[in-house]
């Protein structure tokens, strides 16, 4: 037998295609299968446009049998099948696309494509293969041929006998090596599995033969082992069926089915697309997040098929980081892909796509949010932090698409509540959307500076996650209602009255206050006479765009530390700690600086922050005691 030499430009080029084309070798059973549809597609197209056949596709099936003793898988097909010169033109010319010389020579019907376009998807063979073998018979044609090759060093053809139309795969697989288990290729429950993976949607049965163990005719634990040929594919899949054969029973299996998750989906959106770009896609909202969702090690994005052959199986492009939790899935026929068909090229199609699949996301959460708050809110309790995350990166960018959809627990409702509920109860002369910062819901309540605005009804949101006020911080107000901290140096409810009393004690005891800044250095910004207080003998209050809190968060990033929140030491001039300090100041004692320092680490107390010096702060207790 003679042998041929590849009409490549050289050997290192299919020694290229088979290692570094491919990410994984697994996919070489995505690209057989692929071809094997592609045949049988012809044959249906030749039935189109011919009297001379009689296409029965219930008679097409794409075959595989594994033999273990002779290490060799067979991939079988009906379909139309290569004549000699188009297996050496097709398989002898590295990149020679059989496929892609049918589509631009025939024209296309309505619901008829062709996978296979570049060409180089049969070489993915060799990466498990150290001999590959094709049999095939041509529609039309007496004789049958076979080509083989064992891979650069050429190929050998030549004329044979074969019952049927159609074509035979044979891989002769590897030994194994320290590095790779060729054997896994050779087990029926893993092949079947990646034929699952791969090419489960492919529109013609995928057959094997599959163990079965039945029971002894009369035997309790008994059973005889045997072999029966199934059917390993869905064939038609969830996604181009009319949705009102659907149920919701079936969009949860399908979720199930397809391990997106452990939960019950809160919701599912089948959409299907034509026109400029034709894409189907089924997207789900889960209940729960991924143990690793808020880790580095969380990876986003949809399964893509093209026809019904998966070519990622995470495709990040398709979702924006804010809606990275959404599972499911977009096949569409339009969309550009690399040679190998494992990457996405970004093209128009692939951002048209993601922005129609933004929509209708934020179209579903919204929807969510109105009809069915219970199930919202459990949404929300898992990724309402992403959506706040969402709010913040970029520069705000994306505010305008996330604003409607963030919920923040309210003084007054005792739940969560959205911005626009929130505006929507405003009494007409509070001019601010206020909001207090804190460890949790249950120290929130305890601050002394929200005392002032819970005595005038106002509602407060209390903000408990640590993107919260960063958050707010980029959407600056909503609804022309500036976004305003409890902690803040102007509230903007003091009455003229007030006011004045406030700058008269200034004046009367600016001595007071200025020894007090004196005593804690550059510790604070200011000390001043407090608008807020009620009961509580101090607090701190802030002045600029860095709270207290943010501050506390800041510290606890690399090269965070040096960030500090101007801090004012706020006194409450009508408790009778002041009366205190007042005393001491009249007679110049030192118990001045002793009040003026536990005053301030209360205050640092009741903020959640740390005591900078416990054992100044235990001793200065000891003698305030004696």
């Amino acid at each position: 037998m003679a042998k041929k030499q590849f009409k490549s430009e050289s050997k290192r080029l299919l020694d290229l295609m088979i290692h570094s084309i491919y990410t994984h070798k697994e996919i070489f059973i995505r690209e057989l299968i692929s071809n094997a549809s592609d045949a049988m597609d012809k044959m249906y197209y030749k039935a189109l446009t011919t009297d001379e056949l009689n296409f029965n596709k219930d008679d097409y099936k794409i075959k595989i049998i594994i033999d273990k003793d002779n290490r060799t898988i067979t991939i079988s097909d009906k379909g139309i099948g290569m004549t000699k010169e188009e297996l050496d033109k097709n398989l002898g010319t590295i990149a020679k696309s059989g496929s892609l010389n049918f589509k631009e020579e025939n024209v296309a019907q309505e619901g008829y494509d062709i996978i296979g376009q570049f060409g180089v998807g049969f070489y993915s063979s060799f990466m498990v293969a150290d001999e590959v073998t094709v049999i095939s018979k041509a529609f039309g044609e007496e004789d049958a041929n076979i080509w083989t090759s064992k891979g650069a060093d050429g190929y050998s053809l030549e004329v044979c006998t074969k019952d049927t139309v159609g074509t035979d795969i044979v891989l002769k697989i590897k030994d194994n090596t320290p590095d790779e288990n060729y054997d896994n290729y050779l087990n029926t429950y893993s092949l079947k599995a990646l034929v699952k993976k791969y090419s489960d949607f492919i529109r013609y049965p995928i057959i094997m033969e599959m163990p079965v163990s039945k029971l002894k005719e009369g035997s309790k634990d008994e059973f005889d082992e045997s072999v029966e040929e199934q059917t390993v594919n869905s064939m038609v899949p969830i996604w181009r069926k009319n949705k009102n054969e659907l149920k919701d029973e079936d969009y949860e299996n399908f979720y199930s089915e397809k391990h997106y998750g452990f939960d019950k989906p809160l919701r599912h959106s089948h959409i299907s697309v034509e026109g400029a770009i034709r894409y189907n896609a089924i997207l789900y909202i889960p209940e729960k997040a991924p143990y690793d969702y808020y880790t580095k090690d969380f990876e986003k994005g949809l399964e893509l098929y093209s026809n019904g052959v998966l070519i990622m199986h995470r495709a990040p492009e398709l979702l924006p980081d804010y809606f990275s939790f959404v599972k499911g899935l977009v096949d569409s026929e339009d969309l550009s892909l690399n040679i190998s068909r494992e990457m996405l090229q970004h093209d128009r199609q692939l951002k048209l796509i993601s922005k129609n699949i933004e929509k209708q996301i934020k179209k579903e959460l919204l929807s969510l949010l109105k009809n069915d708050r219970e199930n919202y809110e459990k949404f929300y309790n898992s990724f309402g932090r992403q959506l706040k995350y969402g709010v913040y990166a970029e520069y705000g960018m994306n505010k305008e698409i996330l604003t409607d959809l963030l919920l923040f627990h309210s003084s007054k409702e005792k739940k969560l509540v959205s911005l626009d509920e929130y505006v929507g109860r405003m009494p007409e002369e509070q001019q601010y959307i206020y909001y207090a910062t804190g460890e949790s819901l249950e120290k929130i309540e305890k601050l002394p500076q929200t005392g002032q605005l819970l005595d005038r009804g106002y509602e407060i949101l209390y903000l408990i996650d640590d993107i919260d006020e960063f958050a707010l911080k980029i959407l600056s107000s909503y609804k022309e209602k500036e976004f305003r901290s409890v902690s803040s140096n102007d509230l903007g409810i003091e009455d003229l009255d007030k006011k004045e009393e406030l700058e008269e004690e200034i004046e009367k005891n600016k001595d007071l206050f200025v020894r007090m800044k004196s005593v804690l250095e550059d510790k604070v910004f200011d000390v001043r006479p407090s608008k807020r207080l009620k009961r509580h003998p101090v607090c701190f209050a802030n002045d600029g765009d860095i709270s207290i809190e943010m501050e506390k968060i800041l510290s606890q990033m690399p090269n965070g530390q040096q960030v500090k929140a101007d801090k004012v030491l706020e006194i409450n001039i009508e408790h009778r700690v002041f009366e205190a300090l007042k005393s001491a100041m009249k007679d110049n004692s030192d118990d001045f600086a002793l009040y003026t320092k536990l005053l301030y680490d209360q205050a640092r107390l009741i903020e959640g922050l740390s005591i900078e010096d416990p054992v100044e702060f235990a001793d200065n207790i000891w003698k305030l005691m004696k």
